[in-house]
């Protein structure tokens, strides 16, 4: 799919996660600690919506059963799930957020 932009900088407040589709992909993006972090909004246990859940630090809670991922890595830091979460290259370019999308 490509690279995408997802918004300006400007448009990004920190710890406050924004769920965007991009390229027919629900996806959540955050600006964390300096950082842009973005992943597949799905949680692996059961699909729940990770981006209405908290995000504390650099860890996101499963609003459905608790289930929680690390953005920056995608690890697994709760069960239920046990499968990590797809985390997205991100780059800043003049001003614009970038995020990689495979194919």
């Amino acid at each position: 799919m490509g690279r995408h932009s997802v918004g300006s900088t400007q448009d990004f407040e920190p710890q406050k996660v924004k769920v965007l589709r991009v390229g027919g992909e629900r996806i959540g993006v955050v600006f964390h600690e300096g950082k842009y972090y973005a992943w597949e909004d799905r949680c692996t246990h059961d699909d729940g919506p990770l981006g209405q859940g908290p995000l504390e630090g650099c860890q996101i809670e499963c609003p459905r059963h608790g289930a929680r991922f690390d953005i920056r890595t995608g690890r697994v830091m709760a069960p239920p799930a046990f499968t990590p979460l797809e985390i997205y290259q991100t780059e800043v370019d003049q001003d614009q957020v970038y995020v990689e999308i495979p194919d």
